[in-house]
């Protein structure tokens, strides 16, 4: 390769220093915003680049126990329950659809695409819930999302990318197929995994449209209730708090729900990084 000129260099270091600066500009103003009074942020015209005087206020009124220390608790147990049956659902799928001479394993990937290339309406998702009867249970926006077909698809290229021998010495030794996934196919999946796992806890940690629709206010997840405070502009009720002088802008409230709300996958991320395209690249080159 040929080396690059001077000034492809410096379009290359401008490119990425404006693509830094429209993530983390944003993303600097949302978190100085929650730490700013409501002085500050009321002179500032709602937003502060730099508050020169951090509270810890809005903090301390989502963790007091009102609406969204419920939702983020709520959050916290749907995206771990979801992610660990999701998780294992489709691992247990994938494998089974990997081997070559399963019992009518190309039907049922055919079927499993076929919900991928035409997924179901509303309307009658909203009808199977219902006659399911899990409205008003979490089961409602864990179930009809259990399995994904892109991480399904993902998990089947991966396990059909390790060599056959593998699996032929496994059935040597007297190995079934339990042993053979847990102790061959498992230990030897572990990018893929950490992938897929990754995009069950986004998917799951983000979900809140199924919430909207199948749950009642009182059972919200955090980002249907900081999508209903954002959009509604006005402070939660029930945040037991009664002296509205102590109350923070809504701006700050906003903002510290944001930050809440995004900080615990961008703790987890780091953590899996060097998993991610590996695991990725992997699974998609053999479907």
């Amino acid at each position: 390769m040929e080396k690059p000129k001077p000034a492809t260099k410096v379009a290359k270091i401008l490119a990425v220093v404006a693509v830094l600066a429209l993530v983390l500009v944003p993303f600097l103003v949302i978190v100085s915003t929650s730490f700013a009074s409501n002085r500050e942020v009321v002179e500032n015209g709602g937003w502060v680049i730099w508050p020169s005087d951090p509270t810890l206020r809005a903090y301390e009124q989502i963790f007091e126990g009102g609406v969204v220390t419920k939702a983020l608790w709520v959050s916290v147990g749907v995206t771990v329950i979801g992610t660990a049956f999701s998780l294992a659902c489709t691992t247990l799928l994938a494998y089974a659809l990997s081997r070559p001479k399963v019992f009518g394993g190309r039907p049922i990937l055919l079927f499993v695409l076929f919900t991928f290339l035409f997924p179901p309406g509303m309307i009658p998702a909203f009808l199977l819930v219902k006659g399911m009867g899990m409205l008003e249970s979490y089961s409602a926006i864990i179930a009809p999302v259990l399995i994904n077909v892109f991480n399904l698809v993902v998990l089947r290229g991966f396990f059909q990318g390790i060599p056959e021998e593998l699996y032929e010495a496994a059935r040597i030794d007297g190995a079934g197929d339990w042993a053979v996934l847990w102790r061959i196919v498992l230990p030897l999946s572990k990018a893929a995994l950490a992938v897929v796992g990754l995009f069950y806890v986004v998917s799951y940690w983000n979900a809140w449209f199924h919430a909207s629709i199948y749950l009642n206010s009182g059972q919200w997840p955090l980002q249907q209730v900081l999508r209903t405070y954002v959009m509604g502009g006005s402070q939660i009720a029930d945040t037991g708090l009664s002296d509205a002088a102590n109350v923070s802008a809504p701006q700050t409230m906003q903002m510290a729900i944001l930050v809440v709300a995004t900080v615990p996958v961008l703790l987890v991320y780091p953590f899996l990084q060097k998993y991610f395209t590996k695991g990725v690249l992997t699974g998609a080159i053999k479907s």
